[in-house]
């Protein structure tokens, strides 16, 4: 338990220095007193020099920010969570014995990098869709204040993310054995609880890392771009498509991860916090891994 509170009161911590580095890097020098931090004209330029006019990817980023990004959004951010309702209501979450062996699947080191950029990385989606639909929340304080949020969970993400890619990567390549576990969709439309193919990872997890770690540095990247507005406005323009489109994906496997965590399957997210997963849950979800329990 005191190592857990510890690593609660370290997530918090290096939360609030990001966000303190974060917004001292985007708010101009020439700032000062929180009417200046957030002042709108620094918005306004920044909504004018990404539409701008309509020169070669001009129209094309026009029409997709005013007709289709807020839309597809809308539709994944209520679409997603009812599929997910239906399949909790239908087929039920997979329920597993915790007690007997535990099997190690996770170093401490592991669980804090995990909580670090997960935190940085929700700050992230959660406050990207604030933006998304600020026009349409009135706009205002909250969304400028959520621009922010955004640009120090960013911050926030980066290492952390860097180090995820690095601790999991030898275990996220594709096997053979993942596309049977796609062609049945892990087993989670079945009610029946038995063995899938799957090792320490299955083909879901490998694909939701790929996405967080490569697509999450990819969406900081181009977020720099926006942000700066440095460089040429074309490559602007198509760094916001890229943004708003990898966004979209990032947020639906995002969802999905979450409800896997926290509904699907009934104490997974204990894995996470003690870093050991059940012997029952192991062999019917990780059917191909082989431990040691003395580990």
């Amino acid at each position: 338990m005191r190592r857990l509170i510890v690593s609660g009161v370290l997530v918090m911590v290096v939360y609030a220095v990001a966000f303190v580095i974060g917004t001292a890097i985007a708010a101009p020098s020439s700032m000062s007193g929180v009417t200046q931090f957030f002042n709108p004209q620094m918005y306004g330029e920044l909504y004018g020099g990404i539409t701008g006019d309509w020169q070669q990817f001009g129209q094309l980023f026009t029409q997709l920010q005013s007709e289709w990004f807020w839309k597809i959004f809308l539709g994944i951010i209520t679409v997603v969570p009812v599929v997910f309702l239906l399949h909790y209501v239908v087929v039920g979450p997979k329920i597993f014995s915790h007690d007997g062996p535990q099997i190690k699947f996770f170093s401490r080191f592991m669980i804090i990098i995990h909580w670090l950029g997960a935190a940085g990385f929700v700050a992230c989606a959660f406050t990207g869709l604030l933006i998304i639909f600020g026009t349409y929340l009135g706009g205002g304080s909250l969304i400028r204040f959520a621009r922010y949020i955004h640009i120090a969970g960013a911050l926030l993400f980066v290492i952390p993310g860097i180090f995820m890619f690095l601790l999991w990567v030898k275990d996220m390549f594709p096997t053979l054995y993942d596309i049977k576990w796609i062609f049945i969709l892990g087993g989670y439309l079945s009610k029946k609880k038995k063995p899938v193919p799957a090792g320490k990872y299955n083909a879901g997890q490998k694909a939701w890392f790929w996405l967080s770690t490569l697509g999450g540095m990819v969406m900081v990247g181009s977020g720099y771009i926006i942000w700066e507005m440095g460089i040429n406005l074309d490559y602007v323009r198509i760094a916001a498509m890229v943004h708003n489109v990898l966004g979209m994906m990032l947020v639906a496997f995002l969802f999905t991860h979450m409800y896997m965590s926290l509904f699907a399957i009934k104490g997974a997210i204990g894995s996470m916090i003690t870093g050991y997963k059940s012997k029952d849950e192991v062999d019917h979800l990780h059917s191909r891994y082989k431990y040691d329990l003395k580990s």
